[in-house]
Formats: structure tokens, sequence, C-alpha cells
């Protein structure tokens, strides 16, 4: 978890050009175990932008060096929001798909933005 939070706060960071936060983990899923002696490969990726917040897909590989399998060991999306010198949240710059992968997961981002602001709403109700 340690890896995936600070690969995605990098994406996150080079994207705002300013300090960023981890506001929330929106999902992990585990598929498959990292075995002792494998090397870890994480791919991480800006997939959705709001006002001052940032959707980040994170997914975690393991390879196993002495065969060449490489399998898919887990997935993550989190959310950053990025802060000025005050710790206040600060806008940034608007994230656009170019091509149909990203329009994708665009879309997916969008969807899990609009369900993460309406769980909010409805825990302060």
């Amino acid at each position: 978890m340690k890896y995936i939070d600070e690969v995605a706060a990098a994406v996150a960071l080079r994207h705002a050009r300013t300090k960023v936060v981890t506001a929330s983990i929106e999902r992990m899923d585990f598929d498959e175990p990292v075995l002792v002696g494998d090397l870890l490969v994480l791919k991480a990726a800006l997939i959705y932008t709001g006002r001052s917040s940032m959707i980040v897909g994170v997914r975690v590989e393991a390879e196993n060096l002495l065969s060449g399998k490489v399998v898919k060991t887990g997935s993550c999306y989190l959310t950053f929001v990025a802060l000025n010198d005050r710790g206040k949240a600060v806008p940034v710059a608007a994230v656009e798909p170019t091509d149909d992968e990203e329009r994708k997961w665009f879309e997916r981002g969008r969807k899990l933005y609009e369900l993460r602001k309406a769980i909010l709403a409805a825990e302060r109700a």
C-alpha cells in the first residue's frame, strides 16, 4: 500500500505542480499474491480531475525474474487534493482524454468522482 500511495502521489504532484495529499483510497483489489523474490511493477495514470482533486489509477504487477512471467497482482484508485502553502485546496488543470482508451478511463474516473461526492453528501445529511 505504501508503494501504491507513493507512485500515485508522484503522478498527482506531476500534474498539479504543487503539494498534494491523499484524500481517499477508493478501492483496492488483490488479484494474485506477490511471492518473495518477485519484482513489483507499479503503473499509475491520472484518470480524472475535479476542481482541486485528482483520481489516479494504479495497477500492480509482479514479475518472476527467473521465468519472466508477469501477473497482475492488484489495482487501486486513489483521490488526491492539490494544496497551496497554507494547506488550502487549489484548482488543478483538467485532464483531457485523447483517445478511446483514455476516454474509457476518464469515464470510470468520473463515475468514481460522482459516487464519492454522493457518499460524502449522504454522510453529512
